[in-house]
């Protein structure tokens, strides 16, 4: 008898971006002769998603020449996060995974309480991957993950990119995987069910004072009603066209970017004016970005503001950016450069 459904949905999941992985590993020239399995580690927080994640990937990588680790993040924002941290650390280890590392994490305030607490998450991730020599490491974020990621960015009004929600491989080098992308988080709880797996259910995720938590628990369950079952689903299929879109616009721009620039290397806001809106607005982005600007730090209104310097210009002074970057109109040039 074979595995419970949503066992064996999990699993193959996975065993797909080990192979990918293996794949990757296998050709690339800087790893090919190490002599060494590539190793990968997951992310898991103790909940349903990152532990069902855990599970799978111990057991395909029995199979394959894949070694696997897990990381556990405390970011010290509830009492006894330490002692959870550990408990979490001694079930992965209990599935087989090695290394397994806790590692504690100082959550700053600059984006708000969520954002902070995801940057100093991928910070601690980040390290963990150079310290152990990491090819990859697995998320655990759901495809109703997914349809809440294009709902905040559809009401921060960020534009195409923010609508394409999370990337199946995104990060440094592919570094991020998402294996479950396309996985309902009710299947990854029947996952755990039937492997009898303990998880830990954070109070945040149940926490209005969190915008994400409102939204799942508010939010979606009122679309559903009034729009019926499927919402979920119908998110998650237009990020993956609005990230199709996004990425043949970025390769636009990234082409269009030369045509638009002097001998000098100097934007030239005539030649600016004649790309397409979307096409021009990716391109300052970009520019912006290459001067110092923090790209989670810019938002839509920022490239508009700079837009109007090429489109509106009724003699407007210096646009300022973040970063101390700033962005201004002279002699026919856009300059931008850090203050």
């Amino acid at each position: 008898m074979g595995p419970h459904p949503a066992v064996a949905a999990i699993r193959l999941a996975v065993r797909r971006v080990l192979h990918d992985v293996l794949t990757e590993h296998q050709t690339d020239p800087t790893t090919a002769h190490d002599g060494r399995e590539p190793l990968v580690l997951v992310a898991c927080s103790g909940g349903a998603d990152s532990m069902a994640l855990a599970s799978a990937l111990a057991f395909e990588t029995r199979k394959l020449p894949v070694r696997a680790g897990g990381i556990t993040v405390d970011h010290g924002l509830q009492d006894g996060s330490d002692t959870r941290a550990t408990e979490v650390a001694g079930r992965m280890t209990a599935l087989g995974l090695t290394p397994v590392e806790a590692v504690t994490v100082t959550v700053g305030r600059e984006g708000g309480p969520e954002a902070a607490a995801r940057d100093a998450r991928y910070t601690a991730l980040d390290a963990a991957a150079e310290r152990h020599g990491a090819a990859t490491i697995l998320l655990g974020h759901t495809r109703d993950d997914q349809a809440e990621t294009v709902l905040l960015g559809l009401a921060r009004g960020s534009g195409i990119r923010s609508l394409s929600g999370m990337a199946a491989v995104s990060g440094a080098a592919g570094r991020y995987r998402r294996p479950f992308l396309h996985l309902d988080r009710h299947t990854i709880r029947k996952a755990c069910i039937a492997q009898e797996l303990a998880v830990w259910d954070d109070p945040h995720n149940s926490d209005p004072a969190y915008t994400r938590s409102r939204l799942r628990h508010e939010g979606l369950p009122a679309l559903e009603k009034a729009l019926g079952k499927g919402v979920v689903e119908a998110l998650a299929r237009t990020a993956q066209l609005s990230r199709d879109d996004a990425d043949a616009l970025d390769t636009w721009a990234a082409d269009a970017e030369t045509s638009v620039r002097d001998e000098a290397g100097a934007l030239e806001c005539a030649k600016l004016s004649g790309l397409p809106p979307a096409v021009r607005r990716r391109v300052l982005r970009r520019a912006v970005i290459a001067e110092g600007a923090p790209a989670g730090s810019l938002f839509a209104r920022h490239i508009e503001e700079v837009d109007r310097l090429i489109t509106g210009w009724r003699g407007q002074g210096a646009i300022n950016l973040p970063g101390r970057v700033e962005a201004r109109r002279q002699g026919g040039r856009l300059v931008i450069r850090q203050g």
